[in-house]
């Protein structure tokens, strides 16, 4: 016997899927049986991306989006609907940072940082849940009741790390933010959970880990070594799927044990 999650039939829409854990995410899902939707402001690689998926078998489609334009926000989702279907699933995926010491921190550091983390990540949630919550009260046609919405914190919303401060306050409110949408949307079969990866190695950061100060973090590590993009694969797709009906406002450190 096997145990198999399948999630056909389902739309998932995934926000700053251009590359690294977005673009990762997209293709869990879609290998998984989703009908994938790509969002974020770099269309050319999501259009990259969503050949790669094709040619595997999977169906993606593609939405330009800049989460902190809450027009942009409307008008993806919206779009989003008319191509694929009403959304079952968002991956709230978007995220920046900048490195600095707090005292360095300007206005616009700040603001750059709390705009997409917080701000955008927050009205992507609430655009997309209102239309769940609408299918719920029977007031829009759906072929799913409920849904799934899985906040991508981090590992830095749990344990603050020097010269990212900002950084780790803002994931700090992501989780907190999973949690308020959890209180009030899960009795509408609205279930938000929030994943706080750690250190993942991806084509952003690669060659940091090459370097002496890369290796030095990897030897403060619990087990000297930083995760790979598909070690969250299982963990996003049990989030995703009817399996998990009865995690709800969870809030999962996916770290190798860093935050403990």
């Amino acid at each position: 016997m096997s145990y198999e999650i399948d999630l056909s039939g389902r739309v998932a829409f995934v926000t700053g899927a251009s590359s690294g854990l977005g673009a990762q995410f997209a293709r869990t899902l879609a290998k998984a049986g989703a009908g994938v939707v790509l969002a974020s402001r770099r269309v050319d690689k999501l259009k990259d991306l969503r050949a790669e998926i094709e040619a595997s078998g999977g169906n993606a489609h593609v939405v330009a989006l800049d989460v902190t334009d809450k027009a942009s926000i409307a008008a993806a989702v919206a779009h989003a609907e008319t191509e694929m279907g009403s959304i079952d699933i968002l991956v709230n995926n978007s995220g920046v940072s900048t490195t600095q010491r707090i005292q360095d921190v300007t206005e616009e550091d700040y603001d750059f940082v709390f705009d997409t983390n917080v701000r955008g990540a927050f009205f992507v949630a609430q655009e997309v849940g209102k239309r769940m919550l609408a299918r719920a009260k029977g007031a829009a046609p759906g072929s799913f009741t409920g849904g799934r919405i899985i906040n991508i914190a981090s590992m830095a919303g749990l344990k603050v790390l020097p010269q990212i401060g900002v950084y780790c306050m803002s994931k700090a409110a992501v989780i907190q933010m999973t949690k308020a949408f959890a209180v009030e949307w899960g009795k509408f079969g609205i279930n938000v959970n929030a994943i706080c990866p750690g250190y993942i190695d991806t084509e952003i950061n690669h060659h940091h880990w090459q370097t002496e100060q890369g290796q030095k973090l990897i030897s403060m590590l619990p087990r000297k070594r930083v995760g790979q993009p598909q070690d969250l694969d299982a963990l996003l797709v049990m989030l995703a799927s009817d399996q998990s009906g009865f995690i709800n406002g969870a809030v999962i450190a996916a770290d190798d044990g860093f935050a403990v």
